[in-house]
This record gives structure tokens, sequence and C-alpha cells, in this order.
């Protein structure tokens, strides 16, 4: 109780002595009167019950303040306290707890408009005069006076001392050294191989110590993918050695998106060989379309690449785009590999649809067949697919076993992206990046139109050195607007020359620029790319740049024809056997849609050839039969007949 008393009471008076306004003075004026009181009391206590407490020699500086104010007592000189007659410690006490309460209220009058000029001791009936200029030594000795008690009741508690431990010291051993003719040789049990290379093809890990300068060699390091070894791999590998020249531009066009794709197989640990996948859907070209509508260099279909996020509409493709083509790409392998566990499977689910190969293995399944890629029947086009890529792998493990030569490609990135901020033209853009528009183009092939809308996909690929050129290019730019084109939104079915006129230009360049063939109508709602005015200041907004489409239906010659009307018939009876509406033929007639006709009368139409040369026959007043639109014949190309495999289902990709 000593201790804890003397420490809250030199709490309480140093926050007081700091600040005597601050808010911890305001709130401890209960306390310093309490712990004052408790610890003067515990003091009284040991004088009374005669209970030895040493004091330092100068306690008379601590007491002699005290008699000085209380005129009652006077200085002692003793360093023991004993009994209560030499020092009389409860008229301290009392001395001190009314000296104690002024400090503290003095501190406190300030904020609370109180003003103390007597204060009651606890044991007097009388009050007793004080001032705080009295009291502060009685304070300060009271601080002194706890701040002893404290250190000679809690004395220091030493660490007992461990006596140190003896380790003994084992002796050392001598060993004898053995000369080299005594220690026996190792005999091998057959004969000795000499240590060649590793066979082509082989997909052994080989321990990197640093990075490789080649970007072959990485994809080296990277194989993963068990090998496939059939006659097949070797026909395809002597197909791809015997044409030097189209091997060359396979791997020149693929230097500038290699790198890029390696670095994403890396990232989600797939195999590396993937990387050479392109070379067998497309030769790495991102323009390529096959006959079943297959686009870019991973060959989507239009509803796979729906299904994986590649946005299709009248300003880009986004089968086509590296980036995006690239990453849909590689998350359906990987979903196809955790269908089937297999990666030779899940390379023909790739190119002939996981339905496919789902169903190949349940019928083997209940034949008792296994179910590897090799033991399924499959198609021609998917049974060569992974032979092609094991031979390209094989010529890429080991050229020189081939006489294979292939260029270098460093393992550095090509390109890099930029994001855009306000439209530009395609033309533009290549000529701010100071580079020709075929490299251009071949790293943004996703651009269905010369124009690139921000609001889209809104960056850019550039050539590694060639992005600080445009950005620098960019910035300087000021003569007008960086598109010179823009979209407008189709309100009614129209045909293509009164589009044109609308939008001020001419019917042969909207055609063009929109690929719209001849005796085509626009549809309402479709989105075509036209010239933009200098005054518009507005670029391609986001759901245009989105969902922006051009829908065109067969422009039908009309032809003029007048037939009789029955006993009975009415605009809506007549509308209905020639399968125009009721409000067209009324207006042609000038009649209102529910007027009738009287027998015999003439009816003008306005119906298609064919069915107005069989409404103005003998049979005129016959139902015209149901006149289904043709699209104009095209002009006969000399394309292949897709193969069973080449119709694929758009469930193949």
């Amino acid at each position: 109780m000593l201790l804890a008393s003397a420490q809250a009471l030199r709490m309480t008076t140093a926050s007081l002595q700091k600040d005597p306004l601050s808010r911890l003075a305001r709130r401890s004026g209960i306390a310093a009167l309490a712990a004052a009181s408790l610890l003067l009391s515990a003091c009284a206590g040991l004088v009374r019950t005669a209970t030895p407490v040493s004091v330092p020699a100068d306690t008379s500086t601590v007491v002699a303040p005290l008699v000085q104010v209380s005129g009652a007592m006077q200085p002692a000189s003793a360093s023991t306290v004993g009994a209560p007659e030499p020092l009389q410690v409860a008229q301290v006490a009392q001395v001190a707890q009314v000296a104690q309460v002024a400090q503290v209220v003095q501190g406190v009058q300030g904020v609370q408009g109180v003003r103390v000029t007597q204060i009651q001791a606890a044991d007097s009936t009388e009050p007793a005069p004080i001032t705080a200029a009295a009291a502060a030594p009685v304070v300060e000795g009271i601080k002194r006076a706890a701040e002893t008690i404290q250190q000679k009741a809690e004395p220091p508690v030493q660490p007992p001392v461990q006596p140190p431990v003896q380790v003994p010291v084992q002796p050392l051993v001598q060993v004898p050294l053995r000369s080299q003719a005594d220690i026996p040789a190792v005999q091998p049990q057959a004969a000795l191989e000499a240590v060649t290379s590793l066979p082509a093809g082989s997909s052994q890990p080989v321990a990197a110590t640093q990075a490789p300068h080649e970007l072959w060699d990485r994809i080296r390091r990277g194989y993963a993918m068990p090998d496939l070894q059939n006659d097949l791999v070797k026909q395809h590998e002597r197909f791809y050695t015997s044409r030097p020249e189209y091997l060359q531009r396979m791997v020149e066009r693929s230097r500038k998106y290699l790198f890029h794709i390696v670095e994403e197989l890396e990232l989600r640990n797939m195999p590396a060989e993937l990387a050479l996948l392109p070379f067998v859907e497309s030769a790495f070209n991102p323009q390529a379309v096959s006959s079943a509508s297959a686009a870019g260099m991973w060959q989507f279909m239009p509803a796979t690449g729906r299904s994986f996020d590649l946005k299709q509409n009248i300003f880009r493709d986004d089968r086509r785009d590296v980036l995006a083509s690239t990453r849909a790409a590689l998350d359906y392998l990987q979903k196809l590999y955790g269908m089937f566990g297999n990666w030779h499977l899940a390379l023909a689910a790739y190119n002939w649809g996981e339905g496919s190969v789902g169903r190949a293995i349940a019928r083997n399944q209940r034949m008792g067949l296994g179910t590897g890629y090799q033991d399924l029947s499959m198609p021609n086009e998917t049974r060569n697919y992974v032979p092609k890529l094991q031979a390209l792998k094989n010529i890429v493990a080991s050229p020189q076993s081939f006489n294979a030569e292939l260029p270098v490609i460093d393992n550095h990135p090509y390109f890099q992206d930029v994001q855009i901020r306000r439209d530009i033209d395609v033309a533009l853009a290549a000529k701010l990046a100071d580079v020709r528009i075929e490299d251009f183009k071949a790293l943004n092939p996703s651009a269905n139109r010369p124009i690139i809308v921000a609001a889209g996909n809104g960056k850019i690929l550039l050539p590694w050195d060639n992005a600080e050129v445009f950005k620098r290019n960019l910035e300087a730019h000021s003569a007008g607007h960086l598109a010179s084109w823009t979209a407008w939104h189709v309100p009614s079915t129209m045909s293509a020359a009164d589009a044109a006129r609308r939008v001020g230009m001419s019917e042969s360049e909207l055609r063009r620029l929109n690929n719209i063939p001849a005796r085509m109508l626009i549809k309402a709602g479709s989105t075509l790319v036209v010239s933009r005015s200098p005054q518009m200041q507005d670029d391609v907004s986001n759901h245009q740049a989105d969902n922006g489409a051009l829908s065109l239906a067969p422009e039908v010659a009309l032809r003029k024809t007048t037939v009789k009307a029955r006993k009975g018939d009415t605009v809506e009876l007549m509308a209905r056997r020639h399968r125009v509406s009721s409000e067209s033929l009324a207006q042609w007639n000038r009649v209102a849609v529910n007027a009738s006709f009287k027998a015999g009368e003439s009816v003008l139409l306005f119906l298609p050839a064919r069915a107005a040369a069989a409404s103005s026959g003998k049979g005129q007043n016959r139902p015209a039969a149901a006149v289904s639109p043709r699209p104009t014949p095209q002009k006969a190309t000399s394309q292949k007949r897709p193969s069973g495999n080449e119709k694929k289902a758009e469930s193949k990709r």
C-alpha cells in the first residue's frame, strides 16, 4: 500500500507541476488527495506502532518545511523514526495533507473559477490558513520522501550466478594416412560407353545456370510434354526439313510473338513446346482464316472465341489480337488438360473438340480398348495434329541433327503495349511510331477498320524501341484530329446509296470502307464507319466500340403489278394473300387500312419480280407464292473442298 501511494502521488504531482491546467490535472484532484492522505497515514501508522523505518541522512530537509509551515514542530535531525514523540508524525500528516490539497485546488481553480483561501484540515476543528507558496516546499518534500521509501522498499533483484559448466575435452584421434597405392581400384562391371549428346526430341530437363541468350534455348529448357514416337512424326520431320524456305518464313513471322507466348506459358507453368502450336495452326499468321471460319494465329471459331471473351465487332476481331487470343488459347488448353489429364488428348480436343474426344474415349471404354491419343479413332487432321507439333519440337531441340538452320531470336521482348486515350487512324499511328504500315498491322492485326478506337481495347502494340518514339511524337502532334473516321448508327433499313447521301460520302467509298457488297441493304441498328467532320469532337462511345455490328439483307427488286379483287376482298385479306403488309397495300391504293374492294376492282401491288409475274398470269387471283430472296451469285473461288474435320462445329474453337 505504501509503495502504491507513493507512486500515485509522485505521478500526480509531476502532472500538476508540468501543466496545472491540463486535462490530467483537472481529473486528478481527488486522486492526489487520496494518494497524499494514504501515504501520510501509512507514515503515521508506522510511527504509532513504533515500526522503525530507515530514512536517509537528509530527512531533516524533508521534514523541516513541514515544521515551518505548521509552526507546531521543530526540525529533527534523527536518521530513523521510531516513536511518535520526537517527530509527531500525525501533525506532519495533517499539515502535509492540507498543503497537498491546496496545491491541487490551486491548479483546478483557474479552470473552474473557484477561489480557495482556507482549507479545513482533516483532524482539526479550526480552519488553517494556507498559501500556495507555503505549500510548494511541502509537496516537494512529499515527493522526495515517496522516492526514498520506494527505493528502500524495492531493493534491486540480482539474478543468481550460475557456476561455470566444465565440458570434458575429448582427445584427438589420430587417423593414419593411406597412400594411393593402398586404395583399391574400382573395376567396371561392363564395357564403358562414350558419353554422347541427347537424342533428337528428348525432353530431359537441363539445369540452367544463367538466363539463355537465345529464345530457342529457353524453349528447350521448358520442354515438359511426353514425346510421341511413330511414323507420322518422322513423316512430318521430313516435310519441314525438306522445305527450308517455308520453315524460314514461319520462323521470321514468329519473331514478333514468340517471346510473349513463352512468357505467358512460364507464368502458368505450362509446357514450353506449346509455344510452337501456332506453327501448326496458322504458320504464325495472325490474319489467317480457315475454310471453317477459324481466325487468328490460334485459329478460334467465332462461337468459341465469344465464350472466351474475344470481342468480334465492326471495329475489331480479338481472335486475331496477339494478347487477347494468346490469353484465350492458353485458358482453353488449361481447361482441356484439366478435363483429360493428358496433353496429347488436350491437343486433340483443341483441334477436334472436347465433345468429340470425350465420345471417342467413351466408345473405346465400352469396347475394352485403350483410351490414349494413339488408341482413339479420329479424323485424319487430328491424327496428324500432335505428330506435327512433335516434329517441330524435335527440330527445335536439335536443329543440327536435321541439317536445319533456325534464325536467331533474342530472349528479349519484341514489343510493348502503349495506351491510347483518343481515337486514332491506323496510318497516323504507324507514322508517329516511325514503323512501316505492314509491321504496325502485324502487331495490331485485330483492327477491322482504318481506325483504332480508344474506348475498345485502348492500347496498341509497338516495337520495343519505337514505343518511346510514338509517345514523343504523339505529344508533339497538333495538326487537327488524330482520327478522320467515326461511327454512325443507321436509324432505319436503307440502301448503301441512301446511307452515303446521309453521311456525305460517295457510295463506293462507303461500300469499300465497310465491306458492303452490291445489292445488299443495310439493316436498321447497324453501325457504319464514316468520315468524321472537323467540327466533331466526341470519340466513338463505349457501347458502339464493344457492340457495333453491321447487319445486311438482300436487296430485292420490286415490280409494279395489278390484280383483280375478288368478291368480299378487303385490304387485310389481299395483303395476307400476296404476303405484303396491310399498311403498304393501303398506301399504294390510297385507301384506308380497313377498306373493302369491289369484285373485279383493280388493286395496285409492288411485288418481287417472280411473284409479280405469277400474279399477272392467268392465275392472277391465286395467292402468290412466297418468294425467298436469294443472294446475288458470287464468283466461284478455287477453295478446296473442306474435309470432314474442316467442317468443324462451333464446339471446336
